[in-house]
């Protein structure tokens, strides 16, 4: 964090960002349900293969967060998603976004808007990445459980759970917040 304070972040505060994707789609997961005692409750289960990604980043310290909602999971798209990331940062901080190591947060061809500093988390560690709560919070409370219509019913839910994550900065802190990585 020191190189990061002297470099590009000279003279600013630092944020830090958790970032992730997911995969929303008509194979939707099924999740625990609530039933009586010796029942079996039916869970409606799609065999279709229509799926989107939900590229996402959240600032606990702050309770900011940022996404879209994306076709494809690549390095266009990774770039596209730094972007909005970028316009979300407060003009007197710097972003350090830690994330996993996939080939597109990799990629020399990503274009990493100056005000953010990409720092890759160790290699199978998704127990560091917060955005990984996210996903497991998302799909539990508005988005398992489901068969979607289409396409864009994938592409309505997802900015629907999002939007809904993002009015409640609470939640992104109570569900982000590291001691290691914000200090307490």
């Amino acid at each position: 964090m020191a190189e990061i304070a002297q470099g590009a972040a000279a003279g600013k505060r630092i944020e830090v960002w958790f970032q992730d994707e997911a995969r929303v789609g008509q194979k939707n997961g099924i999740t625990r349900r609530w039933a009586r005692r010796g029942t079996r409750p039916s869970a409606p289960h799609d065999q279709r293969t229509a799926s989107a990604y939900l590229f996402g980043a959240i600032c606990p310290k702050e309770g900011k967060a940022a996404a879209l909602v994306l076709p494809y999971c690549d390095t266009a798209a990774m770039s596209l998603h730094l972007a909005e990331v970028a316009g979300t940062v407060a003009a007197d901080a710097h972003a350090v976004m830690l994330l996993d190591q996939a080939g597109w947060h990799m990629s020399r061809d990503l274009k990493v808007p100056p005000n953010i500093t990409l720092m890759p988390l160790p290699p199978r560690a998704p127990e560091l990445n917060p955005v990984e709560n996210v996903w497991q919070f998302m799909r539990e409370n508005w988005l398992s459980n489901r068969v979607f219509a289409s396409y864009d019913d994938i592409l309505d839910h997802c900015c629907y759970a999002w939007n809904k994550l993002t009015e409640q900065p609470w939640r992104i802190m109570s569900i982000g917040l590291r001691d290691w990585a914000h200090g307490s």
